[in-house]
């Protein structure tokens, strides 16, 4: 499955357009990533375990729209968004990671 960010793919022709595609992936930070994380921020240090936790998520939500983009019969995937949102209140630190493109045959 190729994956771009672009309208199109160069030097190819889409044979057949499917339509949008999404996947999700949540990422939920406990209190001691949270506190560990505040106090790397403070002396600018890297907070690696909410690095490391976006990209399974992000995977997890790339991986969920490949999958359904291969179901549609699609080769590639254009014009790829990738989108962060915090959904506090009652998800606690909850982040969603959500991706979206267009599904096709090229």
């Amino acid at each position: 499955m190729l994956l771009v960010t672009t309208p199109n793919i160069e030097g190819k022709t889409i044979k057949k357009y499917y339509g949008i595609v999404n996947g999700e992936g949540l990422v939920g930070a406990n209190v001691y990533k949270d506190i560990f994380s505040g106090v790397r921020d403070v002396v600018g240090g890297r907070t690696s375990s909410y690095e490391i936790e976006l990209r399974k998520a992000r995977e997890v939500a790339i991986d969920s729209m490949v999958e359904k983009a291969e179901l549609l019969g699609a080769n590639a995937i254009l014009n790829i968004r990738i989108k962060y949102s915090n959904l506090g209140g009652t998800m606690g630190n909850t982040i969603l990671v959500s991706v979206n493109g267009t599904a096709v045959l090229y």
